[in-house]
């Protein structure tokens, strides 16, 4: 045999060896394992989306940053309209906004003195007394007489993360503020619905020995007042000219 013939020979071999390590010496692939049913996993119970998300800070907190919050709940008020539906028909519940944009917020705000906190019994005392319900996502609203289904005129909810109230547990709630704010658009025109606002802020805030506070946190005097009063008309002329080019 000569050397070259050999060498064939080796190199065919050496193929033949590569190939059986390649095909049997591959590592299997993990199994997936069997897939647990619903029930199994979550214990058959749905979890469903909540106002505030995952825990919050312990209550007493004060939320630095509250008016982007009202804003971000603003969002998640017009998200959740648009979230799928139990197969189940439910009555809504009192102060759930239609599925509309949201082209403006305006805020007030009822906090403590300094020093001191709203005691959860005293305020859901004062909110009723100042006509407000108890309802959609776990806050208070105004709701147009005769009207429910029209959304709310305004709302409050509580100054601390997440916002809404426990209503199981609000003997023990103790928070610094509650803020007011109005969605424009809404089911009144925006310098009626803060007609309707601001008065009952007020009767909440003397309720409470509470002080009325502007969107910046500083105490609400008569100028303020005065210029949002203006904005507000000046947005409501806005949308009569819009809805007049619209007809």
């Amino acid at each position: 045999m000569s050397t070259n013939e050999l060498r064939v020979i080796i190199a065919v071999i050496g193929a033949i060896v590569f190939a059986l390590i390649y095909f049997f010496g591959r590592p299997k692939k993990p199994g997936q394992g069997r897939r647990m049913p619903w029930s199994a996993r979550d214990n058959g119970e749905r979890i469903e989306p909540t106002l505030g998300g995952p825990p919050q800070p312990a209550q007493g907190e004060l939320d630095v940053a509250l008016h982007e919050d009202v804003e971000r709940l603003g969002s998640a008020i017009a998200a959740k309209r648009g979230e799928t539906q139990e197969s189940a028909p439910r009555a809504p519940a009192a102060g759930m906004r239609p599925t509309q944009p949201i082209e403006r917020i305006v805020t007030l705000f009822v906090a403590a003195r300094d020093g001191e906190t709203i005691h959860g019994a005293d305020l859901v005392v004062a909110a009723e007394k100042a006509g407000l319900t108890f309802g959609d996502m776990g806050i208070f609203h105004r709701l147009v007489s005769g009207k429910p289904e029209a959304g709310p005129v305004f709302s409050m909810a509580n100054m601390v993360k997440p916002g809404s109230f426990d209503m199981r547990g609000v003997d023990s709630l103790q928070t610094p503020g509650v803020s007011f704010f109005m969605t424009l658009p809404g089911p009144l025109a925006a310098l009626d619905a803060w007609e309707h606002m601001l008065p009952t802020a007020q009767r909440l805030a003397e309720l409470l020995d509470a002080n009325v506070l502007d969107e910046e946190r500083n105490a609400l005097g008569r100028q303020r007042i005065a210029h949002l009063r203006d904005e507000l008309r000046a947005w409501d002329r806005k949308q009569e000219r819009n809805e007049i080019r619209l007809r």
